[in-house]
């Protein structure tokens, strides 16, 4: 009767065996020409799974990260089969208006005004400090008024709402909560721009025309300013002060773009 080393042994060699059977099946050409045949018919994005798809917080781009790593060492059926699945929630998501593909939204970017060169003299450690509060002030309004802070931007953010009074309510809070913050006699000036528009989802961030003009917007306003694109404009609902009706060129913005300065009365 074999002993029991000698069992586990073969064992051993058996699960051995079978795992290597398995890697050779689930990279076999047959087997990956199958998944990603089925992944064509699956809805939503059949690329899912590339670094811009895969790219955010939520739980299934983290796992799609996962899978791409996987997809890195080698060609794996079981790969495609667990992408298929995160495209397929992506649709969903979509469909449920998560995705936003073809629905609006209004998109807010902001940043510091003279931030690079006030931190060339601070240094690192003010710097970081004065950020660090900054983040603390944008992400409270962004989330009391409904929005999502999509990503930072050096000295700024860009975060989306679901309507262009919640965006300019949300710059009008940061304005106001940035008067409270110092760091070494500095009191930092923001500057917002909001746009509405219908941009594309992709992962954890989104893309499009309409990013770009919001982007332009901001970058035209001055100190303390929040300016909105016509866009936005006409589709606030509260009443609203504005002033500095004004037409502008910048590269990637509509050439008959036009921007307001807009106040929320308090």
């Amino acid at each position: 009767m074999p002993d029991e080393p000698t069992r586990a042994t073969r064992a051993a060699a058996l699960a051995r065996s079978a795992a290597a059977a398995a890697r050779r099946i689930d990279g076999g050409a047959g087997a990956l020409r199958l998944a990603r045949a089925a992944r064509r018919r699956l809805p939503g994005d059949a690329r899912y799974g590339d670094p811009l798809s895969v790219a955010g917080d939520e739980a299934p781009e983290v796992l799609g990260r996962q899978l791409a790593l996987i997809a890195a060492e080698r060609p794996s059926a079981l790969r495609e089969l667990g992408f298929g699945a995160l495209q397929v929630w992506q649709s969903l998501s979509e469909a449920q208006g998560r995705g936003r593909g073809d629905r609006e939204v209004a998109i807010l970017f902001t940043d510091l005004v003279g931030f690079s060169s006030w931190a060339l003299q601070a240094g690192d450690d003010a710097a970081i400090a004065l950020l660090r509060a900054v983040a603390r002030v944008d992400a409270a309004a962004v989330r009391a008024h409904g929005g999502t802070v999509v990503k930072r931007l050096g000295d700024g953010l860009m975060a989306t709402f679901d309507s262009a009074d919640d965006a300019v309510a949300a710059a009008r809070a940061i304005h106001d909560e940035l008067a409270h913050v110092e760091v070494q006699g500095h009191r930092p000036q923001l500057r917002a721009g909001v746009h509405v528009g219908t941009p594309r989802r992709i992962g954890g961030d989104w893309f499009g025309v309409d990013v770009n003009v919001a982007a332009r917007v901001a970058a035209a306003a001055g100190p303390g300013e929040t300016l909105v694109s016509d866009a936005a404009l006409e589709r606030l609902e509260r009443a609203a002060v504005t002033s500095r009706r004004w037409r502008f060129r910048a590269k990637g913005a509509p050439r008959d773009l036009s921007v307001h300065r807009v106040e929320l009365p308090a």
